[in-house]
Formats: C-alpha cells, structure tokens, sequence
C-alpha cells in the first residue's frame, strides 16, 4: 500500500514504504503498547500510518514537542521524549540508513549495534587488559549536549548523498537544537567567533536516532585511531573509550594527539579523568571495574539498587505493583551484575532481604 504522490530518490522511497512505515511502528511499539501514546496510535494505526506516510511524501511532515523529565541513575540526566509518531518516524529513518553506516563503523565500537552492546564491550576491555600494561581511558564532557549539527550533517551527507533523506534528516536534527542548552556550557576553539555561540547543537537523549548518530558523528574519530595513531588496542562505547598499550610515553603521546583530533569535532574530554594506568589498578567501565583477572560492581552501582529495590518491596507491599513487576525488576540488575564476579554480593544482598518484615 502507497499513496505517495511525488517522485522520490529510491532510498526515500525505502524510507516513506508502507511496509517500512508498518515495521518501524512495531518496533516502536515495542514493549508499549499498553501505554497511553502508542495504543492511541494504534487505536487507527493503518489512518495515522498513511497520514504519516502523506507527509512524509509531500515534505510537509514537522516533528512535535519534546516532553522532558530528568533521571538520576547513574547521574542526574534529562531525557527528551518524542511524541509516538516521530518516533516511528526515527524507526523508519535508521531501518534504511542504519545499515549503510553500519558497514563502515569499526569492529570495536559496542553502543547501539546489533550484535554489540555493554557487555561484549566488556569483555573486550578485560581482554585487552590481558593483553597490555597500560591503558588510557577517555570519556567526553557533556557530549550529547556538544554534538555540533553542522559536523553532524556533514559527516550524514557525505554518505547518503540524497537529497530527499537530508531533508527529513534536517527535519529531525532541527527539531533537537538546543533541547539542551540548559546542561552545555559554551566551549570556544580555535577560530571561533562571536557567532559560535549560536551554532545549533544538541542530540536529543532519549531519541534513536540520536544514539545512532552519535556513532556516526565519532566514526571518522574511530579510524583515526586506528589508522593514523595506528592503534591496534581500542575500544568506544558511545562517548566513553579505552586506548591500551606496553608503553606509558606512547600513551600520553596520544593523548595529545586525541585531544586535539576531538576538537576539530568540538568535542572536549574530562581532562583530570583521562589518565594513563596500569591495568592492574582496575578500568572503570560501564558500571563495572574490570581487571585483568576479574570484575567488580562499582559501588554507586550497589547503592543504587539496594535504594531502588527498597523502594520496589515498599510498592510491592503497598500493593502498587505485582510481584511479577518486583520480579523483572530484580532479574534485569541479576543478568547485569552476573558479568562481575558477584556471586557473594549477591547471596548477601538478597539474603538480608526479609519482605514479611517490612
């Protein structure tokens, strides 16, 4: 089914496809389709389908509002929530362009892609470790904040070469400028002027498109790792990543040299973090310290949950949620923290745990 009513680039025609339009709903839907936004999308889906894909075809589609909220685990973040139908539109968008940039990512970046995620990172990390006695560990100040458009786009267009998915690109990287301002404090590099103050920035948390792109906007970074620091040893996930080596002075050498390559970018690195260590000391990665040996759960990760399961119990027996949803919550940080060595932890957290007491 279609009713597109313009001649589009084939790749646009991918994008606006019925077929595409219906999957990237599912996908949206996925997981909430008993919540209020999605069920009423789905209440007249195959009427908000073709409206949305009448739009699309016309170039009259505009994104809606943002809905903010801020979450405080593992830090204090706010996320922008789509409305349900830009969000199938984001699912359309990278169900066809997902791909064509995929290919070209390097093997060692684990955020956002099939086959990846946290812990194959993880493993990654300990096995380098193995490997070498030092590491350079690096993350990016306020980077979904300092994601400069310009940049973004350019890096976008030089793949996709079509004007049609640039525009509905355009139209979705505009509808996030600035959505946080209130988090990024103004940086200059070299150059800049007065101006610079007002180039438009800013991802979106919360968006897919936005964790997609932020590989996009760190992948010609990635190969300049790899290729012209010839670095055999590293590994990102998002905007945190990891350089290893036998020797210090290589380290600190490159450095430098990432410092200086992230701010053509206009990135910038937590520079008191960035530190050059023996492997031994233990690697902060992604909720865990991982060492060449073993691993251990960070204690703000311990905390946390203990904090969070009180709260679950106290809902539980004040019979705001059924033990089911007391049950997933607890079995989501298990088959986290089941990647450390957490056994004892484990026997010791939910051995204290008496539910008749409380």
């Amino acid at each position: 089914m279609t009713i597109s009513s313009g001649i589009h680039s084939p790749l646009y025609e991918q994008v606006i496809a019925w077929d595409n339009l219906r999957l990237a709903y599912r996908k949206a839907a996925r997981g909430k389709r008993g919540h209020s936004p999605a069920a009423t999308f789905e209440h007249q889906l195959a009427d908000n389908l073709l409206l949305l894909q009448q739009e699309l075809s016309d170039q009259t589609y505009r994104p809606g509002e943002y809905v903010h909220f801020y979450i405080h685990e593992p830090k204090r973040r706010k996320i922008s929530a789509a409305p349900f139908r830009d969000r199938v539109v984001h699912h359309a968008l990278c169900n066809v362009i997902e791909p064509l940039f995929d290919q070209r990512f390097i093997a060692d970046s684990y955020a956002n892609r099939v086959g990846k995620g946290t812990h194959r990172a993880v493993d990654c990390l300990q096995a380098f470790a193995r490997r070498y006695r030092y590491v350079l560990r690096v993350d990016v100040v306020q980077f979904f904040a300092s994601i400069d458009h310009a940049v973004l786009r350019r890096e976008l267009a030089r793949v996709l070469r079509d004007d049609d998915v640039l525009w509905l690109v355009d139209q979705i990287l505009g509808s996030g400028a600035g959505v946080l301002a209130d988090t990024y404090e103004m940086v200059w590099f070299p150059g800049d002027d007065l101006l610079a103050v007002n180039r438009p920035r800013s991802l979106p948390i919360g968006n897919l498109t936005s964790q997609f792109w932020a590989n996009c906007y760190l992948n010609p970074f990635d190969w300049f790792v790899k290729r012209e620091l010839r670095c055999g040893a590293y590994l990102r996930y998002v905007d945190d990543f990891a350089v290893f080596s036998d020797s210090k002075h290589r380290l600190w050498a490159w450095k430098d040299a990432i410092v200086e390559r992230l701010a053509e970018s206009r990135l910038t690195v937590h520079e008191e973090a960035a530190q050059v260590i023996p492997v031994e000391c233990g690697i902060p990665w992604l909720g865990f310290v991982v060492y060449p040996t073993h691993r251990r759960v960070k204690r703000r990760n311990i905390v946390g949950f203990r904090r969070r399961l009180s709260a679950r119990i106290d809902e539980y027996l004040a019979e705001r949620i059924t033990f089911a949803e007391l049950d997933a919550s607890v079995q989501g940080w298990v088959n986290h923290v089941r990647y450390a060595d957490t056994w004892g932890l484990r026997k010791h957290i939910f051995g204290t745990i008496r539910i008749s007491d409380r």
